[in-house]
């Protein structure tokens, strides 16, 4: 189906050429491919509902509504008279009738339209002469759910944002993320807990709260309904792109979910669902995006609230919030008394290193990896998102890890797991195969030490920066000793001959000295109050592998071999 309806829908463009601008076409195609869906998902009963509505109109309406979902089938309906084909009967008074039909709909689907702004847009088609032409380029269209899956569907929204994405140079990147690459995160997320999963009847929670079109709530439903199909996740998110809300809402509606779960706004700014805690978190984070805009916001918080709050450990840099996501999807983990939680979030590689010791970042890693909350990270092949194509990795952060990985880390380098794209998308140029997806979930399993996968105690990612001081001497070369306070009959420090080293956390600091820098500087001492303490997972030193260099000999053979050839071409020219 995909890319035939999707061709289908985009061929919309057309008519809307020289009067919208490109990076307008979607604000028009895709509220109008969702009133289309929706008409043909309560095609069926809506003969019932408009009879019901008419027997119960003097019911209040709390009431009113009750009878109305249960006879569409859905937890929305739709009162109008008119069907999409119906309305456009009346070619000259289709903008009158899709108002009435867009008003018949329940209050949580008139809510997604106003999030697009329709009406506006209904005006602006009118006005162009548009409406009734692209209105009907729609009614051609069959989005019935019984010839277009919800799977299908979604793909389709996908491809089409992308669309619109490139077109307005924005990053589709923003708005979802590859198909497989949430299925290899939701089947490391789910790896742990298979056990649980195949009981019949269990129910767990997810929550997305960067959830753009709803893809990664999808593909974990998908998953865990081929795992157990007698399981049922209950899904939740939040979202702060009114179109990406909008296609969510409408995926959450058709599939019968509960859209209270579903919170317009953004995360970090407020938790649109505070209190509430989850068996599963999946994100995919925008990349380097900076939070200068909600700067004071975060400080509030993080200053007033510290560890009651969600950003107790530190903040990161103003340039970067990845780290924030992560902190705030920890806040969001049940606690381990009450089963536990599993997090599963795609991130650069700047929240592995960036800050030294004491900076937000690295009091943020500390945190995580001496709470032992750290399970996993999976560096993924370069090239896989649609809008870069920078290393990207996958960390997995649990509060109840396995027996055997308690205090443990393990790191999976897949980044040469990938198959080739024939047609790249945006910056997307690779893609995970099943066979691949298949490998990495097994090296994740298997929790062995070999050339892909590596595992390391926590200690070992942590460091403590020493302040190495010398002595302050007179012009005579006598050390100058304090007279007053802590420093008394002390030698005082040279601020000019200070030093810093970093020692990893396992070493002992007197034998560092020793071994290090007393057969240098004998006269060096380290100023306990000075040391601090810091972690980075300098994830590519521990895979990198030396490739010698050719030999010089076989370097110069190459040379005067193109030398050869040159001078030959340059006679040629000269001849």
């Amino acid at each position: 189906m995909g890319t035939t309806t999707s061709a289908l829908i985009w061929s919309v463009a057309d008519l809307l050429r020289g009067n919208f601008k490109q990076s307008e076409y979607g604000r028009v195609i895709l509220p109008f491919t969702i009133l289309r869906r929706l008409d043909g998902v309560l095609e069926a009963t809506k003969p019932q509902v408009l009879k019901e509505y008419a027997a119960k109109q003097t019911l209040p309406p709390a009431a009113l509504e009750r009878f109305l979902v249960r006879a569409a089938g859905f937890p929305f309906f739709n009162t109008s008279p008119f069907t999409f084909t119906t309305l456009l009967g009346d070619a000259a008074n289709v903008r009158a009738n899709l108002s009435t039909y867009v008003a018949g709909f329940s209050d949580n689907v008139r809510d997604l339209f106003e999030r697009f702004n329709f009406p506006t847009t209904l005006d602006r088609l009118d006005q162009d002469n548009l409406l009734y032409l692209v209105a009907r380029e729609f009614a051609a269209m069959d989005l019935h759910p019984q010839r277009v899956s919800n799977a299908a569907m979604g793909t389709l929204f996908e491809e089409l944002i992308r669309k619109f994405a490139e077109l307005s140079n924005e990053t589709a990147g923003e708005h979802f993320t590859p198909r497989e690459v949430i299925r290899l995160m939701v089947e490391l997320l789910f790896a742990g807990d298979d056990a649980a999963l195949t009981q019949p009847g269990i129910v767990r929670s997810l929550y997305d709260p960067t959830v753009g079109t709803g893809g990664m709530l999808s593909g974990a439903e998908q998953h865990l309904q081929r795992l157990n199909p007698q399981a049922r996740l209950v899904v939740h998110g939040q979202e702060l792109n009114p179109e990406s809300y909008a296609i969510c809402k409408a995926d959450m509606l058709i599939k019968g979910q509960d859209i209270s779960n579903l919170i317009y706004g953004n995360t970090l700014a407020e938790d649109g669902l505070p209190g509430k805690v989850f068996d599963y978190c999946l994100s995919n984070p925008p990349f380097g995006v900076d939070w200068k805009k909600i700067e004071k916001v975060i400080r509030d918080e993080h200053a007033q609230r510290g560890y009651d709050g969600r950003f107790g450990p530190g903040l990161p840099r103003v340039s970067d919030g990845s780290l924030l996501f992560l902190l705030h999807l920890i806040s969001k983990m049940r606690p381990k008394a009450q089963g536990g939680g599993r997090i599963g979030i795609v991130l650069n590689g700047s929240p592995l290193f960036t800050g030294g010791a004491g900076s937000g970042e690295s009091e943020i890693r500390r945190w995580i990896i001496e709470n032992d909350w750290l399970e996993a990270i999976v560096a993924l092949p370069t090239d896989m998102f649609y809008n870069t194509g920078i290393a990207t990795y996958v960390w997995l952060v649990t509060n109840h890890k396995a027996p055997a990985r308690r205090g443990k880390i393990q790191l999976i380098n897949a980044s040469d797991f990938y198959q080739k794209m024939r047609k790249s998308l945006g910056s997307k140029r690779k893609e995970l195969g099943a066979a691949d997806i298949a490998r990495i979930v097994k090296l994740y399993g298997d929790f062995e030490q070999n050339a892909h996968s590596k595992i390391f105690e926590n200690d070992d990612f942590g460091y403590r920066t020493i302040t190495v001081e010398r002595p302050l001497r007179d012009e005579q070369g006598n050390i100058i000793l304090g007279t007053k306070g802590k420093q008394k009959g002390k030698p005082l420090p040279d601020v000019a001959l200070r030093d810093t080293e970093t020692v990893p956390l396992i070493d002992d600091i007197g034998a560092y000295m020793e071994q290090e820098v007393l057969p240098h500087v004998p006269d060096a001492w380290v100023d306990d109050d000075k040391t601090k303490i810091g972690y980075e997972i300098p994830f590519n030193r521990h895979f990198y592998q030396y490739v010698p260099p050719r030999p010089l000999e076989e370097i110069d053979a190459d040379l005067k071999a193109l030398s050869a050839e040159i001078m030959g071409l340059l006679q040629e020219v000269t001849a």
